[in-house]
């Protein structure tokens, strides 16, 4: 059962629901952070053996008879065996996210004045490491969403990880041109991309979505290797009026709760009738759904319709939320486009459903979780790149601003930068 609560007489600090979806990210990672960190020290230390030890206790996989790294030829074969729908639309996907990708690409730069130029030279990191889950579900297009970004921006060497990769996800990973791919997972994998092991080659940066495992290694290898984000479970929150169909309403909002029992689907409206409706909907199809005790679990704790007086209270709510995906579904969504301010995707209009986004239209959807649309973008081109600034000064260019430099300097209190201004002529 969904909970329904209506904030045309209640204030949005009163909710306890609210206050527990926002509070979500926070809830487990303590819990976790222990194991998590003994996972990596003892990847650091023993290396492939490590691998060996977790992948067999976690996913029951021996990696001594199975190998780490799965062979190019397996992964090619994997492709071949596709039937032809499939490797249609796997194609069609990367085809469209790669054309999208390519308006992301920054340009170096340099600009010149009397005696100076300045500039900012862009170039990709040299190495990054896929997660792709593959506990759960199956996921190739997190292949092709990690992927294509990297492939944009130019990167060397590009290394998955995926602890049971099925026929599809290999394909995925032979589409996109993915170097090398290891059958492992978890928070192992992890470590063994940040330090390197035998096998694993340490990388740059790492990216994609994982378990509570993933999310709490990621954050702990930042610093030694550069990440995305810190991914949580997934969230759609739906802005409607009276104009929406319930039924595309609920329907949308199970596609996200089949994902994880912790995962978020919510509805802000300012119809009372349609609120309902959709309650009764989303009752009617969960009945159905092969992961219905997975939804089930995620409407029941982490879902909710909340009713409000207009839209632009729907916008103010949708904003403290900050949803890792936003429809709108209203007679005129892009009026409401001015009010968003914080979202990972927007999805304008009642067509545009999620699942398109999750797949072929093109933009990333590897989003922000968590209220991290607040301060954080979509994968892209520009997290597989490093900028460094480019800087010249001839003697007349140092003329132009020694005295001002020297100044800031002395202000500092910082008397050998000034003193070495000074040594070139004050």
């Amino acid at each position: 059962m969904i909970t329904i609560e209506d904030f045309t007489i209640k204030d949005f600090k009163s909710s306890k629901i609210l206050e527990k979806i926002l509070n979500r990210a926070k809830t487990f990672e303590k819990d976790y952070i222990d194991k998590v960190r003994d996972i990596i020290e003892n990847v650091i230390s023993h290396k492939d053996e490590a691998l060996y030890k977790y992948t067999l206790e976690f996913d029951g996989i021996d990696l001594r008879k199975e190998g780490i790294e799965i062979p190019k030829e397996a992964i090619e074969n994997a492709y071949k065996d596709l039937d032809e729908n499939t490797k249609k639309a796997l194609q069609f996907s990367y085809e469209r996210v790669y054309k999208f990708h390519e308006n992301q690409k920054e340009k170096s730069f340099i600009t010149e004045e009397e005696g100076i130029m300045l500039g900012q030279r862009v170039l990709p990191v040299e190495s990054a490491g896929l997660y792709v889950p593959g506990g759960k579900a199956a996921y190739p297009s997190s292949v092709i969403m990690n992927a294509v970004p990297a492939k944009v921006a130019g990167v060397s060497n590009i290394y998955m990880v995926c602890p049971k990769p099925t026929k599809e996800v290999l394909a995925a990973a032979y589409i996109c041109g993915i170097d090398r791919v290891f059958r492992i997972g978890g928070a192992q994998s992890i470590a063994a991309l940040a330090y390197g092991t035998q096998t694993i080659p340490a990388v740059e940066k790492i990216v994609g979505p994982g378990n509570i495992y993933v999310a709490t290694a990621k954050r702990l290898v930042y610093g030694i290797v550069g990440i995305d984000m810190v991914a949580g479970p997934s969230e759609v929150l739906i802005i409607a009026d009276a104009s929406a169909d319930p039924s595309f309403v609920a329907m949308d909002m199970l596609s996200q709760a089949e994902h994880d029992e912790l995962a978020s689907a919510i509805l802000i409206t300012n119809c009372e009738d349609l609120a309902y409706s959709v309650a009764k909907e989303i009752d009617v199809f969960l009945s159905q759904l092969e992961r219905k005790d997975i939804a089930s679990k995620s409407i029941e704790n982490y879902g909710a319709i909340f009713i409000v007086k207009n839209l632009e209270k729907a916008c103010e709510l949708s904003n403290m939320i900050a949803p890792e995906h936003l429809e709108i579904s209203t007679e005129n969504p892009f009026e409401l486009l001015g009010f968003i301010k914080n979202a990972g995707a927007i999805f304008l209009g009642e067509y545009t459903v999620e699942a398109l986004g999750d797949y072929c239209l093109g933009p990333n959807h590897t989003l922000p979780t968590g209220r991290s649309a607040r301060f954080s973008s979509a994968l892209g081109v520009y997290d597989f790149v490093k900028r460094s600034s480019v800087l010249y000064v001839s003697k007349k260019g140092f003329e132009k601003v020694k005295y001002h430099a020297y100044n800031l300097a002395k202000i500092e209190g910082l008397h050998a930068h000034a003193s070495s201004i000074e040594l070139r002529g004050l």
